[in-house]
């Protein structure tokens, strides 16, 4: 593979967001390019006076027109540079997984890692990847190569999926990369709990890595405890709650197979199945049936899927976290816990915070927050990417 194909040049003053070094450049921001390239080829970017800045993957048919991968324009794009920045990558992570005797961890995030679209998961002697930008996938042989070498696995394997990608123009692409297919379940290890995980089939690479540190947390509020668990998935969350002493979960998750895998983790980490409601029911309908049933609870979790993927659903997915907070703020005893979530990234955390305050006061509940919550530390935010800082979470105790 070749570099410096092509050059982009910026409009006047476009390129201060590249001075910070942010990685996307919108394609409002560019005036010209001096040649035609194909998606995920590389390009140099040069400011309006023609002052080279940096150089990066072009993608045709997404907004976010050139991805960074150096601010270094005269960094040859060539596989050392991916090697180098794997190695980075993995380097950062070492403590953590040696010092947690994690089994199941994020070892490249991305953008915030200096790899726009690369996203890594390992799980056991499997890797797991997402390609979800048109560089990632242009490069996506040399990556798999590797992290062969790098890493020594069983297999990788490709869960390319999600609007991300088809943004890009790429179609959806998953399957065996390299090695043998994963098994139907792998099992990997959380704090106490034995869990199982669908790689080939489950939620985002099979498992949500970034929730690990917040499931943790919800041990200290657990002894004792009447717990609901919504949005449950795979059950981690209200698994961690049991393993603590919660003397009752209910489960709320519409997916039959996520709720198999739930019941089937219960017995290999020898936890009271009579301990446990499941209800395969929406979580919004749940809700108002406890409500109506004047059902409570001491501690609630609401961990819900991603309810704004653009900025225009912002409106929308502010009534949807304001709906469930505000019936579950009604279900807590006093005293009680909320852990509650939003995943959106066009939701930021101050947002979030008012919806949430919004819901407490029109439940007529006086409400404090414990703790801020984020994503899990191997899912690390780089200062000149804040879109990476995704999660946020609040622990609120209800008085």
């Amino acid at each position: 593979m070749t570099t410096n194909q092509a050059d982009v040049t910026l409009k006047p003053g476009r390129e201060k967001s590249l001075h910070r070094h942010h990685p996307w450049i919108f394609s409002g921001a560019i005036d010209r390019a001096s040649s035609t390239v194909s998606a995920g080829e590389t390009v140099r970017v040069l400011s309006a006076d023609g002052t080279p800045l940096a150089i990066g993957a072009v993608s045709p048919r997404s907004q976010i027109r050139v991805r960074v991968w150096s601010f270094d324009p005269a960094e040859e794009i060539i596989p050392k540079f991916f090697a180098n920045r794997l190695n980075r990558a993995l380097q950062s992570r070492h403590l953590l997984q040696a010092g947690n005797a994690l089994s199941a961890l994020r070892l490249v995030n991305a953008e915030s890692d200096g790899l726009p679209g690369l996203i890594v998961d390992r799980y056991e002697d499997y890797l797991v990847c997402q390609f979800l930008s048109a560089g990632a996938e242009h490069w996506k042989k040399e990556v798999v190569r590797l992290l062969t070498d790098l890493i020594p696995v069983a297999g990788i394997y490709e869960r390319s999926e999600g609007d991300g990608r088809l943004k890009e123009g790429l179609a959806p692409s998953s399957g065996i990369l390299m090695g043998a297919e994963p098994p139907e379940r792998i099992e990997i290890r959380e704090g106490p709990l034995r869990l199982l995980v669908d790689v080939r089939h489950g939620h985002k690479t099979g498992y949500y890595l970034d929730q690990r540190e917040n499931r943790a947390r919800v041990a200290a509020f657990s002894p004792g405890a009447d717990v609901l668990n919504c949005f449950a998935y795979t059950g981690g969350f209200g698994l961690q709650a049991l393993k603590a002493g919660a003397e009752h979960l209910v489960n709320v998750e519409t997916s039959p197979e996520a709720l198999d895998i739930l019941h089937r983790q219960l017995a290999l980490n020898g936890l009271d199945i009579h301990a446990v409601e499941n209800i395969g029911v929406d979580v919004f309908q749940a809700l108002r049936s406890f409500r109506d049933a004047r059902r409570s609870f001491d501690l609630i979790i609401l961990d819900p899927p991603k309810f704004a993927g653009s900025g225009p659903q912002v409106k929308k997915a502010a009534r949807g976290y304001k709906d469930i907070n505000l019936l579950a703020f009604k279900l807590i005893r006093p005293n009680g816990v909320l852990f509650t979530f939003s995943c959106s990234g066009h939701v930021d955390a101050a947002l979030f915070q008012k919806i949430v305050a919004d819901a407490a006061l029109d439940a007529g509940r006086d409400v404090q927050i414990l703790e801020h919550l984020e994503q899990a530390s191997d899912h690390a935010v780089a200062l000149n990417f804040p879109e990476g800082a995704y999660l946020k979470g609040l622990i609120c105790r209800v008085r």
